[in-house]
């Protein structure tokens, strides 16, 4: 088609002597044209004062440290996919010591990156760890009975166990995870026990019995599951609306994306950082702050990563992903003392 279209072009002008004539006029003025832009460029090259005044002013400011939405989101779709009961966070704290090369583990279990150096030393933290169950016993017909670990630092929801009846649970053996669901009562077998007009009994951790396909303790046991294993409500967590995450601990969970988000995005910190994922903040004695301030500070500052969260301590509790983009950008601004 392109061999084509040159060849009638060139048998018109051939037959007609005006066309001839115009083409190569065009052609000259074309030429001309061509060679005054390369001697002489026009307006449209130069940089007039204003631009290079205002190009001087963009490189005097301290620059913008940059981090992407998506990836913020994924980090926070993975965390909330992590389990780590106060004192049994091990497997999260291994995930993030693959995240970020370079970073230690104290004899605690936290999770320290140092960036920078030189005064002044600050201390940025978020707490990994979250309310939980562990098993309390094995019973002979295979069920698992559960007690609750990391509630004392804090008062849990009234409605915090009633959540676990009839829905699925993940326990961590030491063969890796395996899935159950907590056993619900029969309506049949327990109608008319109660006097009429009473309610029924509240549901506490007391009455969960998680099965995991087991009918007897062996085979329990056989699946790598012994007393005090971590076991948690099954994390699925779900992105929704505008960038909404519900999950189990999601303000938690995206809090510390967050700040892994900040760190990844290798902000020029103003003297030193020490950035720490703590574990078992939520005993009393916090132990795990307790140990990095111990260990590295003394600290000239110290702040915590936070994101309010709507249904909290429920297995649909809910942040917006748009806050932890703020405090992304709160965190960077803090780092590089701006």
């Amino acid at each position: 088609m392109i061999g084509g279209k040159r060849g009638v072009r060139s048998r018109h002008i051939g037959s007609h002597p005006e066309g001839r004539a115009r083409y190569d006029t065009v052609q000259k003025h074309t030429r001309e044209y061509t060679l005054q832009r390369r001697v002489a460029p026009g307006p449209s090259f130069r940089m007039g004062k204003t631009a290079a005044a205002f190009l001087l002013l963009l490189s005097a400011l301290p620059p913008v440290r940059l981090f992407a939405q998506g990836d913020l989101d994924r980090l926070a779709l993975r965390f909330a996919s992590m389990t780590a009961v106060t004192g049994l966070e091990q497997a999260m704290v291994d995930s993030l010591r693959a995240l970020f090369p370079g970073s230690t583990r104290d004899h605690v279990g936290n999770v320290t990156l140092t960036l920078g150096q030189g005064s002044p030393k600050r201390l940025f933290t978020c707490p990994l760890d979250e309310v939980g169950y562990v098993v309390g016993n094995i019973l002979p017909d295979g069920f698992l009975l559960l007690r609750r670990v990391g509630g004392t630092g804090r008062t849990a929801s009234p409605l915090f166990d009633q959540q676990l009846e009839g829905h699925r649970v993940t326990v961590f053996g030491a063969r890796g995870a395996v899935p159950g669901v907590v056993a619900v009562k029969s309506t049949h077998l327990t109608r008319g026990r109660s006097a009429p007009g009473t309610p029924d009994p509240v549901f506490t951790v007391d009455n969960a019995y998680v099965d995991v396909g087991a009918t007897s303790a062996a085979e329990a046991q056989g699946l790598g599951i012994a007393v005090l294993a971590p076991v948690s409500l099954a994390k699925r967590p779900q992105l929704y609306g505008e960038r909404l995450l519900a999950a189990p601990v999601a303000g938690r969970r995206a809090a510390c994306a967050a700040l892994a988000a900040a760190v990844q995005a290798k902000p020029k910190v103003k003297g030193t950082v020490v950035v720490a994922f703590t574990v078992q903040s939520l005993y009393t004695s916090n132990a795990g702050l307790a140990s990095v301030k111990a260990l590295l500070g003394p600290f000239d500052d110290i702040k915590t990563a936070a994101l309010p969260a709507r249904y909290a301590d429920t297995a649909v509790e809910t942040v917006a992903l748009a806050d932890a983009d703020r405090l992304v950008r709160e965190i960077l601004q803090w780092m590089e003392g701006r």
